[in-house]
């Protein structure tokens, strides 16, 4: 999860998001940097430059969770990282930090995208629009 307020997708502030091309989910704008894994499964995949972060949940669920925008444009340098591919996790386990602050000094929104994307799977994905606390789900998913 990560603390902070949650929109639609299609209110994602990347066009690419917002169509749902890359699948439905959540927007979360956060309030701090931390970034936890929403399920318990599989580290699939951390982009090298750290701004996303691709797991496998044991249910099946494909989870792909972008930090910001057009963040990939920043080598990496506002984040760290507390997983690696390969990785088995827990909900609630720390993914990844970024500073905020740094974001917000190279223009770079803070916008994070919770896509499922394997959404077909799926026959409702919605938001959890609002304010989101530590261990509160960000969307809910209907098979």
């Amino acid at each position: 999860w990560i603390i902070g307020t949650a929109t639609a997708m299609t209110a994602a502030p990347d066009a690419v998001f917002a169509s749902l091309a890359m699948g439905n989910g959540v927007v979360i704008e956060p309030s701090d940097g931390a970034i936890y894994s929403p399920v318990s499964g599989t580290v699939t995949m951390v982009f090298d430059t750290k701004h996303a972060i691709g797991l496998l949940a044991d249910d099946g669920t494909e989870i792909l969770i972008h930090i910001g925008v057009d963040t990939v444009e920043l080598a990496g340098a506002p984040f760290t990282s507390h997983c690696a591919q390969g990785d088995k996790v827990k909900a609630g386990d720390l993914l990844m930090e970024v500073d905020l602050d740094a974001l917000e000094a190279a223009n770079k929104p803070s916008a994070t995208m919770v896509i499922v994307t394997n959404s077909d799977d799926f026959k409702a994905i919605k938001a959890n629009v609002g304010p989101i606390k530590a261990g509160q789900a960000s969307c809910t998913l209907t098979k």
